[in-house]
C-alpha cells in the first residue's frame, strides 16, 4: 500500500519539479502567435481552451492504453510501479512535452516532418511509413476489440455490424472539424475516464485490498524477465510512441505556449496515474499475481477490468467497465485515423481546408483499415507494441538533437532514448514476433543475455553517432555553446 501512495505522490511532485525543469529548458515564449491563431482554417487549426485541450491530449493518448497496459504489467507486480514512475516523469512525459512543443514551433508539423527536420530526409521518409503503418494498426486494434466486446454484450448483433458502426464514426470523425465531434464528446469521456481511475484508487485503498510492496523478486507466475518485457507491455502510462503522432493535433490548438507544460507534460502525467491505479487493483484484487494470470486467462484485460469496476464500484463502476473496454478504444481508433490523414497530408503538401481533399486521403487509409481487420488480432498487438516504443526512440533522438541544435541541454531527450533504444532493440532480438527463431535450442537466458548485449551495443552506437553529429555541428558554429543545467 505504502509503495502505491507514494508512486502516486512521486508522480504529482515530478509534474510539480521535473515538467518545470523540461519547460526551462525548451523555453516556451508566452507572446509568441500560435498555429491555432495564425493558421486557423476552421478545421484542424482551431483554438481552444487549455483546459479542453488537456482533455483531448489525455484521452488522445489515453484510450485503454493506461488500463490495459497496466493490467498486462501488473504481472510483474510492484516492478510495474517502478516503470511508470521513472518511465513517466523522466522518458514519456518529456517525450510528449518535446514532441508536442515542437510541433506547435513548427506548425503543428507531424512527427515524421520533426523527425526529418532534426534526423536527416532518410529518417523522415521512415518515419513517414512506420507512424502511418502504427496508425493503422491502432486503428485497426481500436475497431476490432470494442466490436468483440459489444458483440459479447448483445450477442443478437454480430460483430460484423459493429465492425462497420464504428468505421463509419471514424469516418466522420477523420474529416469534420476538430471542434465538431472531438472538441465536443472527449473532454466528456476524459473526465468520465479519471473519474473512473480515482473510484477505483479510492476503492481499493478503503476496502482493504493488500497492493504489495516494492520488492527485489520478480512476481510473474511464468518468471518472464522484467527488463525489457514490461517496458514493453506497459507503453501508455510511461512512454509511447502513438503519442507523437497525436501531440501535433494539440499543437494546432493551443492557445498559448505557456500552456504546453499543462497539456502534454500534465496529460502524460494523469496517464501514468490511471495506470498506477489499474495496476495496483490488478496485481491486488485476485490476490496476487498467480491470480491475476488465471483471471487474464479465462477472458483477457477486459474481462479483468469489468470485474474489477463492477466489484469496486457496484453498479456504477459496471457502467464505468464499459465505457473503458468499449469507448475509450473508439476514441483512440478514430484519433489514430485522423492523425494518418494529417501526416500524409503534410507529407505531400496537400491542403486540407476542402472537404473532398480529406475524403481523398482518408477513403485508402479506411480501405486498408477494413482489410486489416480481419487478421488475428492478437499479432496485430504484439506488433504493435514493438512499433510503438521503437516510434517513441525516434522521436526522443529527434528531440535530442533538436534540443543541442538550439544550444539547450539535450541530455534530458538523450538519456531516455538510449535506455529506449536498449528496450527495443533486445525485445525484438528476443521476442516471438522478432528474431529468437534464429535461437532455436538456446536456453532462454542466453538469448535473453544476448539480447541486452546487442541492446546495449546498439544504443553506444546510436549515441556515439548522435554526439559525433552534435559536435561537428558546434565545430562549423563556433558560438553554439550547449547549455547543460
Amino acid at each position: 500500500m505504502i509503495s502505491f501512495i507514494v508512486s502516486i505522490i512521486v508522480l504529482v511532485v515530478g509534474y510539480m519539479v521535473y515538467g518545470k525543469v523540461i519547460e526551462k529548458i525548451f523555453g516556451p515564449d508566452e507572446g509568441a502567435v500560435t498555429p491555432a491563431k495564425r493558421l486557423s482554417d476552421g478545421v484542424d487549426y482551431i483554438e481552444m481552451d487549455w483546459k479542453k485541450t488537456f482533455l483531448i491530449q489525455f484521452l488522445n493518448i489515453a484510450g485503454t492504453g493506461p488500463i490495459f497496459g497496466a493490467v498486462a504489467g501488473a504481472m510483474w507486480g510492484p516492478a510495474a510501479f517502478i516503470w511508470i514512475v521513472f518511465g513517466c516523469i523522466f522518458a514519456g512525459a518529456v517525450h510528449d512535452y518535446l514532441i508536442g512543443m515542437m510541433s506547435l514551433r513548427k506548425d503543428g508539423a507531424s512527427v515524421a516532418e520533426l523527425v526529418g527536420e532534426n534526423l536527416g530526409n532518410g529518417a523522415k521518409q521512415l518515419m513517414r511509413v512506420f507512424s502511418v503503418v502504427l496508425l493503422i494498426l491502432v486503428g485497426v486494434v481500436f475497431v476490432t476489440s470494442p466490436a468483440a466486446i459489444l458483440h459479447n454484450l448483445i450477442g443478437s448483433v454480430p460483430t460484423l455490424a459493429f465492425v462497420g458502426l464504428i468505421i463509419v464514426y471514424y469516418i466522420i470523425a477523420t474529416v469534420l472539424p476538430i471542434d465538431k465531434v472531438i472538441g465536443k464528446i472527449y473532454p466528456l469521456f476524459g473526465i468520465c475516464l479519471l473519474v473512473m481511475a480515482v473510484g477505483i484508487g479510492v476503492g481499493i485503498v478503503v476496502q482493504g485490498y493488500d497492493i504489495p510492496e516494492i520488492a527485489f523478486h520478480n512476481f510473474h507466475p511464468q518468471g518472464t524477465s522484467i527488463f525489457p518485457y514490461l517496458c514493453i507491455s506497459i507503453a501508455c502510462g510511461a512512454i509511447s510512441g502513438f503519442h507523437a503522432t497525436q501531440s501535433p493535433m494539440m499543437a494546432r490548438c493551443i492557445a498559448n505556449e505557456k500552456e504546453g507544460r499543462k497539456v502534454f507534460y500534465g496529460a502524460m502525467i494523469s496517464e501514468g496515474i490511471v495506470a498506477l491505479i489499474w495496476a495496483a487493483a490488478a496485481m491486488s484484487f485476485f490476490g496476487g499475481t498467480d491470480g491475476l494470470g488465471v483471471a487474464l486467462s479465462n477472458g483477457g484485460a477486459a474481462v479483468v477490468v469489468n470485474k474489477i469496476s463492477s466489484t469496486v464500484l457496484g453498479k456504477v463502476g459496471g457502467i464505468l467497465a464499459i465505457l473503458g473496454v468499449v469507448a475509450c478504444p473508439i476514441t483512440s481508433g478514430d484519433t489514430a485515423f485522423r492523425s494518418a490523414r494529417l501526416t500524409i497530408a503534410d507529407a505531400i503538401g496537400y491542403k486540407q481546408g476542402p472537404i473532398l481533399n480529406r475524403f481523398v486521403v482518408a477513403i485508402p487509409l479506411f480501405i486498408i483499415g477494413i482489410a486489416l481487420c480481419f487478421i488475428d488480432f492478437n499479432v496485430l498487438w504484439r506488433y504493435f507494441s514493438w512499433s510503438n516504443q521503437t516510434l517513441a526512440t525516434i522521436a526522443l533522438w529527434a528531440a535530442s538533437k533538436y534540443l543541442a541544435n538550439k544550444g539547450k541541454n539535450y541530455k534530458v531527450a538523450m538519456i531516455p532514448a538510449m535506455f529506449m533504444t536498449v528496450v527495443v532493440t533486445s525485445y525484438i532480438i528476443i521476442a516471438p514476433e522478432g528474431f529468437v527463431r534464429f535461437f532455436e535450442g538456446t536456453p532462454t537466458a542466453t538469448i535473453e543475455t544476448i539480447g541486452n548485449v546487442v541492446g546495449i551495443i546498439v544504443s553506444a552506437i546510436c549515441t556515439l553517432a548522435f554526439l559525433r553529429s552534435v559536435n561537428k555541428k558546434n565545430a562549423l558554429d563556433p558560438e553554439l555553446s550547449v547549455e547543460v543545467e
